[in-house]
């Protein structure tokens, strides 16, 4: 006795499906052994643990892999090595544009199976990280390449969006880096333009807070220090009003600085959200969707090629949409201090990546919506057409049953429903949100800069929460006379 028809489609449907209903989890839980390790402090573990993960061994999924190298090899304090993980990284996104092939596998299935595009603000912390790398091993030719590379890609996301207020066009911080990186380098007229155009940034904006952080009041004295010693006097006077300050030169630095930086946090991570939309003919035989809640009404987008007579003539109704969300994660701990010989030393926060990563992607939500709705009308439409040629298959075979070919037309039919069926799952579990981030990276970094007394000196950096846990790090450093830096990280 054969296999009912209607079994034999649902088997031959969940089997076809397979790979899709295991590849449902975010892409943090497909890589949680790493970032288990990573969060854990245990690098050498995570480090094996990265190269396990089948996701990142495709092709689609390199950039991810690289940084994530990266970040392991500089957190194990091997600079040189992070930094060629870094530059392949960067030379990847650099040459990394969506392309008709990348589209095509996007919209038959869903944008986790195209090229990682990494977000603006990875790029910049991409430069963030090589010029630490670069200053740790005293190649500072090599930090000012990424400093002047900052420039370009602040020109890039400006010319991108302008100076539109609520559009991520510029860094803050990177900026701040810049400035830092010029200064030590001896190069005080580039760290004044860069300290400048980083507090500028600030200033644009009401309350001078800048995607979570408000303006530093060590990037104010660093502007008005900068412009005094180039004896920019008119500038001076300028910010001194902006900042509601008056200048006062100090020595405290003569003998050389020291400057903190303090990362803490983990990035949030990235989960899917299942929204529902209608689709319904308006006056003037306009198409739209609209929500359940009836708060957003989305005119339909022809400009992919399909007509109004092909949605008049289609079932297309009701669309599940599949967007990514950010998910803020808890911080192990809240508070930062740092004290040189029983001195409190002010340490101030200089980027918001929970903040930022949130608004960055609230503000192309109605990009991802769109993208998200094409791309399910697409594969609505070719559902309707296989089940409308099924449809009329069912018509001739019954107006053919005496005919001679009628088992093979029955056969024909039987495929054809099999075909339809495993069609219309397809879609269904293959609507999945692209919820890939960079996720080595830190939720919040913070500024310190360490006026340093002659000879060896030593610093307290301790890092606490509401519970009373406490971590300290004793930092020894001598005074050279130059700008220094120290790195430190917890993703806890």
């Amino acid at each position: 006795m054969g296999i009912p028809i209607n079994m034999f489609k649902r088997a031959l449907a969940v089997f076809v499906l397979m790979p899709f209903l295991l590849s449902c989890a975010s892409y943090n839980a497909r890589i949680s052994g790493y970032y288990d390790y990573m969060t854990s402090g245990n690098y050498t573990m995570a480090d094996k643990a990265l190269d396990n993960v089948r996701l990142l061994q495709k092709k689609r999924n390199h950039f991810l892999y690289l940084v994530e190298k990266g970040r392991i090899a500089q957190l194990l304090h091997q600079y040189d090595t992070s930094n060629s993980f870094f530059n392949e990284a960067d030379n990847l996104a650099e040459d990394t544009k969506s392309n008709i092939g990348d589209i095509a596998i996007g919209t038959i299935t869903n944008p986790m199976m195209q090229q990682y595009q990494p977000e603006a603000f990875e790029k910049f912390m991409l430069h963030y990280y090589k010029a630490i790398n670069y200053l740790q091993l005293g190649k500072t030719e090599d930090a000012l390449v990424e400093a002047r590379r900052i420039t370009i890609q602040a020109n890039e996301q400006e010319n991108k969006y302008g100076d539109k207020i609520n559009r991520y066009s510029k860094d803050a911080f990177s900026f701040m880096l810049q400035g830092i990186i010029y200064e030590s380098a001896g190069d005080m007229n580039n760290a004044f333009i860069a300290y400048r155009n980083a507090a500028e940034t600030y200033l644009s904006v009401p309350n001078k807070s800048w995607y979570g952080v408000s303006i530093p009041k060590q990037l104010e004295y660093d502007v008005l220090r900068t412009a005094h010693i180039n004896g920019f006097t008119d500038e001076v006077t300028r910010f001194e009003k902006l900042f509601n300050t008056t200048y006062q030169p100090s020595d405290t630095a003569k003998g050389g600085e020291l400057l903190v930086f303090v990362e803490k946090g983990r990035v949030p991570i990235k989960k899917q959200q299942d929204l529902s939309f209608f689709l319904s003919k308006g006056l003037g035989g306009n198409f739209f969707f609209t929500d359940e809640t009836n708060s957003m009404n989305i005119p339909f987008d022809f400009s992919a090629g399909i007509t109004a007579e092909q949605l008049s003539s289609s079932n297309l109704r009701t669309f599940r949409i599949a967007l990514p969300k950010y998910i803020t994660q808890h911080a192990y701990y809240t508070n930062q201090q740092i004290t040189i010989n029983g001195k409190s030393i002010a340490i101030e926060k200089a980027q918001d990546i929970n903040v930022l990563a949130t608004e960055t992607l609230r503000q192309r939500f109605l990009k991802e919506l769109s993208s998200a709705l094409s791309r399910l009308v697409v594969k609505k439409l070719v559902e309707e057409l296989v089940r409308g040629k099924e449809e009329k298959n069912n018509t001739t075979s019954t107006s053919k049953k005496t005919s001679p070919d009628s088992t093979i037309n029955k056969k024909s039919e039987n495929w054809r429903s099999v075909a339809a069926t495993a069609l219309q799952l397809y879609n269904f579990l293959s609507e999945q949100a692209d919820t890939r981030n960079w996720q080595s990276l830190p939720a919040e970094i913070h500024v310190a800069r360490i006026p340093l007394q002659p000879g060896e000196n030593k610093i307290t950096l301790s890092l606490s929460n509401s519970y009373g846990v406490k971590d300290s790090t004793i930092i020894q450093v001598k005074n050279t006379g130059r700008l220094q830096l120290y790195h430190y990280s917890s993703l806890k």
